[in-house]
């Protein structure tokens, strides 16, 4: 490299550009038509970003009209992309154009190379919309500068997609972003003026700058006479009846880069204290940084129809896979994101636009099972935290929620805690869930015995929010949600009260020196060992105190290396089960002793636990196979 900024330096691609490179030259999709929409789309983001910047700072001079232009060279075989905006540094270019940078990159590749994804659905979700030129482009120029810049100051970034690109000083009369695509001899049809214009009708109409041609008798001419080929209009301030679906499916692919149609959105515009328009989407799937903990929401902030920010904070983070715009009436056009932090009027769209994207998500799941069940399916996990988070929409959340269920004897998490509740037993007090490691796990928990017995339904929850989340959430609608885990269920309050409460006393009496025996031996591995009313089949369970943390957080706590407090287990044995009214009559101490500890040892196992001594424990168990 020199050491002169003017001079021309080659820089290598990021690796990861490199492998997207390729993907793209091959030509991997199908819609190679998609490049325009990225690049008029990148050219809006430049045009909102000076007119916002302009804001603040007076020395930045706003073109009288900002506007996109779209040039066709048939002699050069080029097709240009301008715009008057914001435009880029050296360094600018050299970060924005050389890298990709955000992550979950590595997993997009992956995606990417994927045999059977061939068409355009994973380009933009990265911010790599720019590379997609490399499609019908064997060589790619941009020239731009600053809005902040001398003329001299402009610079010319230049690739044939080859692994490398320059980068130099240049000259340049005007602000903003130039990208001249050197166009495939064999995608001569994106030199047709005729073409261009359907994709720009197709995927760009909808762009709130003019995007401009040469006028069509013209197209030929060296005139500079244009005319705008879009309708240039802020689609969300328009008419929810002027506007059609492909119309909002396309906007959609504007605000959030994705290339599949959105699930669903709701448009709405809020009078009377609050002035604001929002249109928000619900995408089909899952992006790819949806559990990236720097990951922001996908709403863009306007005011006024002057675009202010990305990823403004009017949602909260359990709603971040919602996409869209929200423009205001009732906010400062020189507003800053820290200001935002603090601004009372924000805070009051924050709860009415979290209110209205509930009620919407509520009147979903009522109205269109099959639609919401793809929302929880992909948004479930995400939608969980509010339960934690929003203290005042909990209840709202509440009745979001879905699990899957003993009822249903299926994986799928479809069972709402209303469903529940019309099936609940006239003398059951509590909702009952189980959480486990896993589906199967919970499915087979030896605590469910006594509710299948009696055909009380459980809720099986295994996802890794879940602990935390039903931490917070202790009743529905009055009924009381109770962990089927925990040591007190009073079961007997609720079933065959009169009858349970007799045979328990009378077992009690019977198994009271077994009780004490097997607590000398296991000494302080547990708490205490009781006689269990929720066993049917399986000798012995792991319980935990009502007010302790459960085995299974306690799992989870230590895989993330924190720190957990000692605390031992409850055990409840079963007194029907043959191996413990054989302890009854065993006389030997070492075998007692054996037997007691082999209890145990498959109660933390059926309980998804890990044995301090595995290796004693098949000592034992093989001492009894032969």
């Amino acid at each position: 490299m020199f050491n002169n900024a003017a001079a021309k330096q080659t820089y290598g691609f990021q690796t990861e550009v490199k492998q997207l490179l390729q993907l793209m030259i091959h030509s991997l999709y199908s819609k190679k038509e998609i490049f325009l929409r990225e690049l008029i789309s990148n050219a809006s983001d430049a045009e909102d970003k000076l007119r916002f910047a302009a804001l603040s700072d007076p020395a930045l001079q706003v073109p009288q009209e900002l506007a996109i232009y779209i040039d066709i060279n048939r002699e050069a075989h080029t097709l240009t992309i301008r715009d008057n905006g914001i435009g880029m540094s050296r360094d600018e270019v050299i970060e924005h154009l050389g890298t990709i940078a955000k992550s979950g990159t590595k997993e997009f590749i992956a995606a990417l190379n994927q045999d059977q994804i061939k068409d355009s659905q994973l380009i933009g979700q990265f911010g790599v919309g720019f590379y997609s030129a490399f499609m019908i482009a064997d060589k790619v120029t941009v020239l731009t500068r600053r809005a902040n810049l001398a003329a001299d100051q402009a610079v010319s970034w230049e690739s044939c997609g080859d692994g490398e690109y320059t980068v130099e000083n240049t000259h340049k009369d005007s602000i903003g972003t130039e990208v001249i695509l050197h166009i495939k001899k064999d995608e001569d049809n994106f030199l047709d003026p005729w073409v261009i214009r359907s994709i720009i009708h197709q995927y760009s109409d909808h762009i709130s700058f003019p995007i401009k041609m040469k006028k069509q008798a013209q197209e030929e001419q060296a005139s500079t006479e244009y005319e705008t080929v879009n309708s240039a209009t802020a689609l969300w301030a328009k008419p929810k009846n002027d506007i059609s679906e492909a119309e909002y499916q396309e906007f959609y692919k504007h605000v959030s880069h994705d290339f599949q149609d959105p699930l669903s959105w709701v448009h709405y515009k809020a009078e009377g204290k609050l002035e604001y328009i929002a249109l928000f989407y619900i995408p089909a799937h899952p992006g790819m940084d949806l559990w990236d903990k720097d990951r922001k929401s996908g709403i863009k902030l306007y005011i006024q129809r002057v675009f202010i920010m990305d990823n403004a904070d009017v949602l909260p983070a359990y709603l971040r896979f919602v996409k869209g715009v929200l423009d205001s009436n009732d906010l400062p056009l020189n507003v800053s994101r820290e200001i935002l932090q603090n601004n009372a009027t924000l805070e009051k769209i924050r709860a009415a636009t979290t209110k209205k994207l509930l009620t919407v998500l509520e009147k979903m799941a009522q109205d269109n099972a099959n639609q919401y069940a793809k929302v929880w399916a992909n948004f479930g996990q995400v939608i969980k935290e509010g339960v934690v988070e929003d203290f005042n929409n909990k209840a709202d959340i509440a009745k979001l929620l879905r699990f899957a269920s003993t009822h249903n004897d299926s994986a799928v998490q479809n069972v709402a805690l209303a469903d529940y509740v019309t099936r609940m037993k006239a003398e059951q007090k509590s909702i009952y869930y189980i959480i486990a490691d896993s589906y199967s796990a919970a499915k087979n928990s030896p605590h469910l015995e006594i509710f299948r017995k009696k055909g009380i339904e459980v809720l099986l929850l295994s996802d890794r929010v879940d602990e935390w989340v039903m931490s917070h959430l202790q009743e529905f609608e009055g009924k009381l949600l109770q962990s089927v885990n925990k040591a007190d269920l009073s079961l007997l309050n609720e079933i065959d009260e009169a009858a349970a409460k007799e045979e328990t006393a009378a077992q009690e009496k019977d198994f009271q020196s077994v009780l004490e025996h097997m607590k000398k031996v296991l000494g302080d591995k547990v708490k205490d060992i009781k006689l269990s009313q929720r066993l049917t089949d399986s000798p012995a369970c792991i319980v935990s105190d009502n007010f302790a943390m459960s085995m299974h957080l306690q799992r989870m706590m230590m895989a993330a290396g924190q720190a957990v407090p000692a605390a031992s287990p409850i055990l409840e044995i079963n007194p029907k089960h043959k191996l413990v009214v054989c302890l009854q009559s065993e006389q030997d101490e070492a075998k007692f002793a054996d037997w007691s500890m082999m209890l145990f040892e498959q109660a933390l196992l059926a309980e998804g636990a890990q044995l301090e001594d595995p290796a004693a424990f098949v000592k034992r168990i093989n001492r009894y196979l032969v």
